[in-house]
């Protein structure tokens, strides 16, 4: 059996600057540059809510850059 199936810990969804999400163990410590957004669930919740509010995978700067590019046009 895979051990995905097997995993009970706890997780939650953490959010960087550049607004990319992750998944982390909680109760860990996070890595620099990153925090937590909220929810701490299952493996499985927490991807869920990382699919239902990262709709634009582009870091937060090229999104910040593309927009500046798009207004001088």
């Amino acid at each position: 059996m895979s051990s995905e199936l097997n995993d009970t810990a706890v997780y939650r969804v953490v959010l960087n600057g550049e607004e990319q999400y992750s998944i982390w163990r909680a109760g860990r410590a996070l890595p620099a540059g990153w925090s937590a957004e909220g929810t701490e669930g299952t493996r499985e919740e927490c991807l869920a809510r990382i699919n239902d509010v990262w709709t634009d995978m582009r870091p937060l700067s090229l999104r910040h850059r593309m927009e500046s590019q798009n207004s001088a046009a």
